[in-house]
């Protein structure tokens, strides 16, 4: 059956693999990005987000089956939880009621391990407190100091899209509505993203010790949007509220073998 998918971040990377494989398979999809989509759209900003969600619609006639929502920026700037975050949420709530004209709705974003790394717990509640205004006045101070501390932004809107998944999936909005909601959180993939990480010994250590990969190392991006795909199928019934580390093993590495023992009983 052919199915319509909407798709940020369509133009590169892991959204254009997405994008590209669905293609081919007969299936209808309508790109969201800054440029070089169908819907060319600035997912930064408020307006944007209503804007490329009544575009969809439009393109869609009124019934969307499937979101995957790829769109994101690492750089430690404020800007980052507006576009990895805001610019996700926010979107897909505008895609909901098209979304619940569907037979088969399925939803599913992309994260990433960062998420697993030092946050700013300020910043991660701000964002899912719904306080775009707030969330970005603390990402500014923590851009401020640099870089390093910049970071910050990035790993705290990835570590609050995937609680955001865990709350949403489970409420009337979604698992309400029949709607799996979910999130692929990939390791270190190789895109126009990383490659300037990736293209000296000092840059791939300083990944490498940070995202250990045991399997098969650095991955591309069909190995995340072939996982994406199938979790935005008729297929999956019932995964609901997680976040898949797709990531050669970088999660095992970090947090070990034991993630259950929070709810043991002496």
């Amino acid at each position: 059956m052919i199915r319509t998918h909407v798709i940020t971040g369509s133009a590169s990377g892991i959204g254009a693999a997405t994008a590209r494989i669905l293609r081919e398979r007969g299936h209808q999809v309508i790109g969201i990005d800054l440029h070089d989509a169908e819907i060319d759209a600035d997912l930064s900003v408020a307006e944007g987000r209503r804007d490329a969600a009544q575009k969809a619609i439009e393109l869609a006639g009124g019934t969307i089956d499937a979101v995957i929502a790829c769109a994101g920026i690492s750089a430690p700037i404020a800007t980052t939880v507006s576009i990895n975050y805001f610019g996700v949420t926010e979107l897909l709530e505008h895609l909901l009621p098209a979304l619940r004209a569907s037979a088969a709705p399925r939803a599913a974003v992309v994260p990433s391990m960062a998420s697993l790394q030092p946050v700013s717990t300020e910043l991660v509640q701000a964002m899912l407190d719904g306080d775009e205004a707030a969330a970005l006045a603390i990402g500014e101070t923590l851009e401020q100091q640099g870089p390093r501390v910049g970071f910050l932004t990035y790993s705290s809107s990835k570590r609050a899209l995937s609680r955001w998944v865990r709350r949403q999936s489970i409420s009337e909005d979604w698992a309400g509505s029949g709607i799996p909601l979910n999130a692929v959180a990939p390791g270190t993939v190789v895109t126009p993203m990383t490659e300037g990480l990736l293209s000296t010994p000092e840059g791939r250590k300083m990944v490498d010790d940070a995202v250990p990969m045991p399997l098969n190392g650095h991955q591309d991006p069909e190995s995340i949007a072939t996982l994406l795909i199938w979790l935005t199928s008729e297929e999956n019934t019932h995964v609901a509220g997680q976040t898949i580390y797709d990531d050669g093993g970088a999660d095992a590495s970090l947090r070990g073998d034991d993630i259950w023992s929070w709810n043991d009983r002496v």
